[in-house]
């Protein structure tokens, strides 16, 4: 892959600000809107989930925001910690990638680490997206608010949004001396280092630094079978700093980022492979007909190991002309993967992998924001992005060799290259068009190329290029009888990009694009400020319509090394309705209570693929619409308190939550089958039930003293995590009959952070 030098993007962008930048200069005005709300609320929170900022209740759209008071009170560690405890949202760590999440906003998601394959959910850090579900899984220190937007997000944050979006605002230099620094002990011998420096370049304040580290390790939740060792190490380490410059009084602010994330882990799997598969019968007895559940703790695979970097740069400018405001952000990102995994999970070789990879992508966006009067506003803009990626894979398949490297073992190995060019143009528009209506409507057209060739031992078996289109519209209206009531309805569309399949054995199979997805989105709200607002209650309901499904099918390869292929291809429709309620409750100025519910209800429609009659042995149609939508629990719950004592050296705050999960499956995948076995169709009825989690109950509780140490405020935080320990798996996948792994969540957890802030 091409290098590109981190100058071009940056050049870009400093180019394009020159060309639109005014020679005039203009009060700073975008503390107004927080400063207007706070002013009548000192509990509002602002957000901009609609690049602009508002307050959270005034904000049309289905949002829960999360700032960094709330995290810390909760000792949340990252990314994983918000499943449960926001309406239909679902995020599990995928260990067959680095840093990898597995994301789901309302029943849609996309659970795959391959390149290609794009997220449903849309991951934005300080106004870059995150490209691929690598790098996804984010650590929560130095965080200034997380935003999650459910449903389609395509107008203002781009692309293969079509289930939402978490937007990640990280904190600014300050200008001025300061720094924030914790040290965190727990259970698997955890330890968890980190720090934020701050510190003024300039006399005036006008030029910032912020320097950050942060270091996690752990001795892993799992046990070798053979030698009761622990298993699934990781250490994690993410640092760099941040300039920003601010001149007083000019209306202009440059915040440029350079940063790497670098990670090694033991990324280990549990055998799930029962007697019916190939595998079962070529490995020992007790690894067989496994549970998915407890078993999964206990592991007999070989060692494994991923060596994961990716530096990152960002540059951030924004230009406040008082009539509109513009805003320039550029992004570049770029990993590389080292990983070899034991996929069987037994202590026999049976198939193992050395994966190498890289990435790199890089985005442009232009905004600009502002109003035509005093009832018309606007967003407008421009967005590029463009990324590639290279994938060498060596497979040890029947190896019986363990000391031989894949590498040596496979001359002959998967080559994988892949391109990706886009191009948006997006407005977003709301009109005050009487006396507490508001119309809200605007639209995104993205053009995406992709193209992406395939070989074997370096003979290429497939290549594809190929161009998709679409314009995605949104149209909303919201109604405020009063200054504590806000009604809203909104249809929206949104879109993901379709491709080519990267695991593809034939040229047949490598060189046919799949088409886009598309969903429709329905949805009507209510937002509640009650009892002196003292009580904040909101509440949604839905309707999707997901067509032309993307989804991975295993099919028979006789000519392919394991005997059979993984495909991408349209599979159907479904069907998605929920509803989603969340409150804030603060009886007392000590006392604040918070919870939420989401249901959902899904179904498949038309899902039929071929697949091997297991009479005639001939391609038949297999009729999928009776099984589960993955990653789609019916319903999520939360209940959480937050208490603040004050005492005479301090105050102490106290909080418990309690997250419930629903039972969902991980996998489209084989289970109970009926109907014509012969000739078809083969009525599959539901997944294989090992690859189901379910239903969780996490208790959560925390109790932090905070108190001055020689002029400085420490703070002591005893935590625990899932103290009912509820125990069960992650992920789990079955492979075309031959064998089946799973993953397994963090049991019970507990520890203490000492943490100083000056």
């Amino acid at each position: 892959m091409q290098r590109k030098p981190l100058v071009r993007p940056v050049m870009l962008a400093l180019g394009s600000t020159l060309l639109w930048a005014m020679p005039a200069m203009a009060q700073d005005q975008t503390a107004q809107p927080q400063a207007d709300a706070q002013a009548i609320d000192p509990n509002a929170i602002i957000v901009t989930a609609r690049r602009r900022e508002e307050s959270l209740q005034d904000t049309p759209v289905a949002i829960t925001a999360v700032n960094a008071a709330m995290l810390e009170n909760k000792a949340a560690v990252n990314i994983g910690d918000l499943t449960g405890g926001v309406p239909n949202l679902l995020i599990t760590n995928q260990n067959s990638g680095a840093a990898a999440a597995n994301l789901a906003i309302r029943g849609l998601t996309y659970a795959d680490v391959e390149k290609s394959q794009e997220p449903t959910v849309g991951v934005v850090v300080d106004g870059v997206f995150i490209g691929t579900s690598t790098g996804q899984f984010f650590d929560f220190f130095d965080i200034e608010q997380i935003e999650v937007l459910r449903g389609p997000q395509g107008t203002l944050f781009g692309r293969n949004t079509i289930g939402g979006v978490i937007n990640i605002r990280r904190t600014r230099p300050t200008g001025e001396f300061g720094a924030k620094m914790e040290v965190s002990y727990g259970k698997f011998n955890t330890l968890a280092t980190r720090a934020v420096v701050n510190a003024p370049l300039s006399s005036d304040g006008s030029i910032g630094a912020k320097l950050f580290y942060f270091h996690n390790e752990t001795d892993g939740w799992y046990r070798q079978g053979q030698t009761g060792e622990r298993r699934g190490f990781g250490n994690n380490e993410n640092f760099g700093g941040s300039i920003l410059f601010a001149p007083k009084d000019s209306g202009f602010d440059a915040l440029f980022t350079l940063e790497k994330q670098v990670q090694k882990a033991d990324p280990v799997v549990a055998s799930l492979t029962q007697t019916g598969e190939v595998f079962c019968g070529l490995i020992p007895a007790n690894e067989c007909n496994r549970n998915n559940t407890t078993d999964l703790y206990t592991v007999f695979g070989l060692p494994n190991e991923t060596n994961y970097s990716a530096p990152a740069a960002t540059l951030e400018m924004n230009y406040d002309a008082g009539d509109v405001k513009l805003t320039s952000v550029t992004g570049w990102r770029d990993s590389r993967e080292n990983q070899t995994q034991d996929f069987d999970g037994s202590s026999t070789d049976l198939y193992y992998v050395r994966r190498l990879q890289n990435y790199e992508q890089w985005s442009q966006e232009l905004r600009a924001a502002g109003k035509f009067s005093d009832s018309f506003d606007y967003v407008v803009g421009l967005f590029y992005f463009s990324s590639e990626y290279r994938l060498t894979q060596y497979s040890r398949v029947f190896g019986f060799a363990p000391t031989v490297p894949p590498e040596i073992f496979d001359t002959n190995p998967q080559v994988v290259n892949g391109k990706t060019k886009s191009v948006a143009v997006f407005g977003d528009f709301n009109w005050a068009f009487a006396d507490q209506w508001r119309l809200s409507f605007g639209g995104r057209f993205t053009r995406d190329k992709k193209s992406l060739d395939n070989s074997f031992g370096g003979i290429e078996i497939g290549r594809g290029t190929d161009t998709f289109k679409k314009f995605t519209p949104k149209v909303g209206v919201d109604f405020r009888p009063n200054d504590d009531v806000m009604l809203y309805g909104s249809w929206s569309q949104g879109y993901r990009s379709g491709g080519f399949s990267p695991r593809a054995g034939t040229a047949a199979s490598a060189g046919i694009a799949y088409q886009p997805e598309v969903v429709d989105s329905f949805e009507i709200g209510g937002k509640f400020d009650l009892f002196d607002r003292k009580l904040q209650f909101n509440v949604a309901a839905f309707y999707s319509s997901y067509k032309d499904l993307h989804q991975n099918n295993t099919l028979n390869c006789p000519s392919c090394a394991t005997g059979n292929e993984t495909i991408t291809s349209n599979v159907g429709s479904a069907k998605i309705k929920g509803l989603e309620f969340d409150f804030t409750a603060r009886p007392t100025s000590q006392l604040t209570i918070t919870g939420s519910m989401g249901l959902l209800d899904s179904k498949f429609k038309g899902f039929i693929v071929g697949g091997i009659s297991p009479v005639s042995g001939a391609v038949v149609p297999y009729d999928y619409s009776r099984n589960d939508l993955i990653y789609n629990p019916n319903m999520t719950a939360s209940l959480a308190a937050d208490y603040t004592m004050p005492t005479s050296f301090g105050e102490v705050i106290a909080n418990l939550s309690y997250r419930y999960i629903g039972r969902y499956d991980q996998q489209i995948s084989l289970g109970p089958i009926s109907g014509d076995l012969t000739n078809g169709p083969i009525i599959v009825n539901g997944n294989d039930p090992r690859v189901r989690t379910d239903k969780q109950g996490l208790v959560d509780a925390s109790v932090t003293t905070k108190f001055e140490l020689g002029g400085t405020e420490a703070r002591l935080t005893l935590f625990g995590r899932n103290l009912a320990n509820d125990r069960g798996p992650t992920h789990g996948f079955t492979v075309g009959g031959l064998w089946s792994f799973g993953t397994a969540r963090e049991p019970r957890t507990y520890g203490a952070t000492l943490g100083v802030k000056f």
